[in-house]
């Protein structure tokens, strides 16, 4: 276990409301909202730049993934080491996990179960990229899952907690990992691939693919990959107008997925989106719900217990667009402070301590 790095606390207690927190990509900070009245409630710094956020309500803390010292994958100043914890009820810095000797911690997932963690990694020159393990108890390293991939992104399990899969940037497959084994398990062919959700029963995981190319356009057709985690097979693609980063599934099952959109002439050039759109999948028939305009280059998204709230980070506006996701219809828009062009990252919903 590693020294905090910085103890925010302020003896305010925000343990008995529902808070959702944002990263700044360039803050470098994580900002915490009230859930409910969408109030500003703090802002803690951590470690440049933080990308992804995961929220343990077992020990009622919030780990944060810093990926790089600066800039981006493909185009970043040096990989980091640090996953920050948080105490959510406090605001607190009480740990910095070292990833050493991996680096570039990006993806995150909770098996609340068996109390683990598990963090995708990049390559680090004598292993492929990979999940490393930890213990939620103890914050000790448990083992390492290689992926067979230079750079896995999105890490998500099924509710059983016997199955892992990563989507990888520049690989054509997505990583299955048999996390009982602890060991690399197969592949599913994808043409690239970005976000990743699994669906609420485990039945389905759903895959944005291609990957955005911001130099030669899309490999293929954007949409959603839905594949069956029985057979591994592609049994559907929902279809969307532009690339999808970000997929989350919501508690009733519904299907999200942020589409990046460009300014009319300007390509796929880095730089030129425009508004981004949240298009909801109904649970069971997928059939298209609705759309909702966001912030410009949809990241992450993620939404309420209840399923009834969706929540987009747009990275270049930094802003996130809260979601009346039973409309659908757009709420209100969060002002994310930021100190360069990268904003609104990384998003958790953190529920409040109970009894």
């Amino acid at each position: 276990m590693n020294s905090p790095q910085r103890d925010t606390a302020s003896g305010i207690s925000f343990a008995f409301r529902d808070q959702l927190a944002v990263v700044s990509q360039t803050g470098p900070t994580v900002t915490f909202f009230d859930a409910v009245t969408h109030e500003r409630l703090d802002v803690v710094e951590v470690p440049a730049e933080p990308h992804e956020l995961c929220f343990d309500p077992d020990h009622r803390v919030l780990y944060c993934a810093t990926s790089y010292t600066g800039g981006y994958y493909g185009m970043h100043e040096g990989r980091a080491r640090q996953v920050t914890v948080i105490d959510v009820d406090t605001h607190a810095v009480v740990d910095v996990l070292d990833t050493t000797p991996d680096h570039a911690p990006h993806g995150l997932a909770l098996d609340r179960a068996r109390g683990l963690l598990y963090v995708s990694v990049e390559a680090n020159g004598t292993e492929p990229g990979g999940v490393v393990v930890y213990d939620t108890a103890t914050r000790e390293r448990r083992g390492r899952i290689p992926v067979m991939a230079g750079g896995p992104h999105w890490v998500e399990i099924t509710p059983d907690g016997r199955r892992g899969y990563t989507t990888n940037k520049e690989a054509p497959f997505v990583s299955v990992l048999d996390l009982e084994r602890g060991e690399f398990a197969g592949r599913i062919e994808v043409p690239g691939s970005e976000g990743l959700a699994v669906s609420p029963d485990g039945a389905y995981v759903y895959v944005a693919a291609p990957k955005g190319d911001f130099k030669d356009g899309p490999a293929a057709r954007p949409g959603v990959r839905v594949i069956e985690t029985a057979t591994g097979a592609i049994v559907r693609t929902l279809p969307t107008e532009g690339v999808v980063f970000p997929v989350h599934t919501t508690a009733t099952g519904a299907v999200l997925a942020g589409e990046l959109r460009m300014a009319q002439g300007e390509g796929g050039l880095l730089g030129a989106q425009t508004n981004g759109v949240l298009t909801v999948f109904a649970p069971g028939s997928l059939e298209i719900v609705g759309q909702v305009e966001t912030g410009v280059f949809p990241l992450t998204v993620t939404s309420s217990p209840d399923g009834r709230t969706g929540y987009v980070s747009g990275v270049m506006s930094s802003t996130v667009t809260v979601v009346d996701l039973t409309a659908p219809k757009v709420l209100t828009t969060l002002e994310v402070g930021r100190a360069g062009e990268a904003g609104a990252h990384g998003l958790a919903y953190i529920t409040a301590a109970r009894g």
